[in-house]
């Protein structure tokens, strides 16, 4: 069980894209298992049924697909996010990607069952949980568009305009890998600048 004082970060994003009151939150506190992951620690792997969700205190990761013996960054999240296995959760399927942290973590997990639960239930959860979605799905369609229409250049600078944190804290082979493009020109760009 966590207490709402540990989790000012995740109770204030719930509490902003959500309303989330201070009895929904303790509810959900009662459901969360706190924990600190060491960086570059997997969290979510390909193949296997993890059967939890992190919210993300203090941190960030990395989700990625293994392709060809590559690693393909999919997405980065930081302080406030919610990180799991859509496979896992919405197709009971292990999952097709890998998550791992970047950094120290401060993540709570919750099982999915409570999870899908208290989402069900709540309904200020359930409103954050399809904002949450709605912005995802925003979020690829934007990069989806960005990868045929720009410069790498020109996505590096969008990317860095919409994701200035993971920027600053975050690893160039994996933010050039999911720009779609070479360290070498990622660091020429930055250079350029």
């Amino acid at each position: 069980m966590v207490e709402l004082s540990q989790i000012p970060v995740v109770s204030s994003w719930l509490r902003c894209n959500g309303g989330a009151t201070d009895e929904v939150l303790a509810k959900l506190c009662g459901l969360l298992s706190p924990s600190i992951v060491p960086r570059r620690t997997v969290i979510v792997s390909e193949g296997k049924f993890t059967g939890e969700a992190y919210f993300i205190e203090r941190g960030m990761t990395r989700s990625y697909w293994m392709v060809d013996g590559q690693e393909v960054t999919t997405s980065f999240s930081i302080e406030g996010s919610i990180v799991f296995s859509m496979d896992e959760l919405y197709y009971g399927l292990p999952s097709e990607e890998y998550i791992e942290t970047v950094e120290d973590s401060f993540l709570l997990a919750i099982s999915l069952s409570d999870l899908a639960s208290v989402v069900r239930s709540e309904r200020s959860l359930n409103e954050w949980w399809i904002r949450i979605h709605q912005d995802e799905y925003r979020r690829l369609h934007r990069s989806h568009k960005e990868r045929l229409t720009m410069s790498a250049a020109d996505r590096y600078r969008a990317f860095a305009r919409q994701f200035p944190e993971v920027c600053r804290r975050g690893r160039l082979t994996d933010i050039a890998s999911y720009l779609g493009i070479t360290l070498p020109t990622l660091s020429r760009i930055r250079a350029e600048k």
